[in-house]
């Protein structure tokens, strides 16, 4: 099987990182400089009571009724124009309904780790604005976060968390999404700890790395009005480890995500599905942990514009109803906001096409009215080579064309002669 490569890529503008550290500084500012006191101790991971099931899972439909359609979404832009951007890709998509937003927490450091001030607040307007909408927010469990931090070091950062050295920053996460009032926010926590990319990584020491996930899931529902659920999202397949090592238990998982994008080249949507830890063994492992999924990131990659991909990853999220789904929309995984990928666009938009959120449809009634129609998918170019302008090909049989590697040309100007 191929090896299984990196994707480097910045989910924050530089202008919209430095704002956010300069808002954490402004805010900060008047506040007296001190070293960081030992935080307490919260109750061991063991002994958390897990959540209700119906506090934060999605409500099951009625006997005989049917399934919701899968919430989904974007990854449109790190800061304020993610936000400004979800009605123009729903007007692209005949006013489909996005009901999921997302976002990344800048990973540079603890503050904004935090929540730095004037960050999140246009992600919390947005999310309050409707009820059924869902902010899904990406939390580094780490700073300096891709500052390709090496093993030794993230195996000590690790056991500091576990230890509770970094609780207090969550702790502060967790009164600032409930002060904005988008208690219910799901938390990408750690998200691709099974990989090489981030300081949140687990395969330095998986059980340091369980061990501070539930610790940080322990501190932040116990900040009174919290309605958070976690989502556990590795990368597809084993990539550094196996992520299921990495699995921190179900009393502190509500959701079994995964990081799922058209890797490595030349692998087939049927491979990536029956890969070891692909997604038929996410799927499975999810269900084996009566959890629900999601695929907080997806998208193309490797294997460039590939509208099979496109089709056969909508048709199995459609199959397996995940929480949420958020393609990241930029070059080269996206399809509104990247011109690189047009026919697999033309499929993405063609099969979203006018989508709500209302109950997939039975049998159709004669009263019902169908939806604008999104503009056909393109058909493949052909590979085939052209013949030369002014040349007629010669037809002498399979075999010596394939002897010859391809069709003998028959110049049509052959009796000209120069004068």
């Amino acid at each position: 099987m191929p090896v299984r490569q990196s994707r480097k890529r910045s989910r924050r503008p530089a202008g919209v990182a430095a704002a956010v550290a300069a808002a954490a500084l402004v805010a900060a500012a008047g506040s007296t400089a001190a070293a960081e006191p030992t935080p307490p101790t919260p109750a061991p991971a063991a002994s958390a009571p897990a959540p209700a099931a119906p506090a934060h899972g999605p409500a099951a439909p009625a006997h005989g009724a049917p399934a919701k359609r899968p919430a989904f979404g974007a990854y449109l832009d790190y800061g304020p124009r993610g936000v400004a951007r979800m009605a123009a890709l729903s007007h692209w998509l005949g006013g489909a309904e996005l009901r999921v937003g997302h976002t990344y927490l800048p990973g540079d450091r603890w503050s904004n780790i935090e929540g730095a001030p004037g960050f999140l607040d246009v992600w919390a307007d947005w999310r309050t604005r409707k009820a059924d909408r869902m902010l899904v927010l990406n939390v580094p469990m780490m700073e300096r976060n891709e500052e390709h931090v090496d093993d030794d070091e993230v195996r000590d950062l690790l056991r500091q968390g576990a230890a509770g050295r970094f609780d207090h920053h969550f702790r502060a996460l967790a009164e600032r999404l409930v002060a904005l009032k988008v208690p219910d926010t799901v938390l990408v926590l750690g998200w691709e700890m099974n990989g090489t990319t981030y300081t949140h990584r687990c395969g330095p020491d998986p059980e340091a790395w369980k061990t501070y996930w539930n610790r940080i899931v322990t501190t932040m529902r116990a900040v009174p009005g919290q309605k958070f659920r976690f989502d556990f999202a590795p990368s597809r397949g084993r990539d550094a480890v196996p992520w299921t090592q990495c699995y921190p238990g179900d009393a502190t998982v509500d959701i079994v995500g995964m990081d799922s994008y058209d890797q490595p080249r030349g692998m087939s949507f049927d491979e990536q599905v029956k890969e070891p830890y692909g997604l038929q063994a996410h799927v499975d492992f999810a269900k084996a942990h009566n959890k629900p999924v999601s695929y907080p990131e997806w998208g193309l990659f490797r294997n460039g514009d590939n509208a099979a991909y496109m089709r056969r990853m909508l048709a199995w999220m459609d199959e397996h109803k995940p929480v949420y789904n958020t393609v990241t929309d930029y070059c080269p995984h996206g399809v509104w906001q990247c011109d690189d990928n047009p026919r697999s666009t033309a499929v993405y938009r063609s099969v979203l096409f006018g989508r709500t959120d209302e109950p997939e449809p039975t049998v159709p009634t004669p009263q019902e009215t169908t939806p604008p129609t999104a503009p056909p998918v393109p058909p493949e170019p052909s590979t085939a080579p052209e013949p030369p302008a002014g040349c007629s090909p010669l037809e002498l049989g399979d075999w010596v064309e394939y002897w010859l590697g391809g069709k003998l040309c028959m110049r049509l100007d052959w009796y000209a002669r120069d004068k």
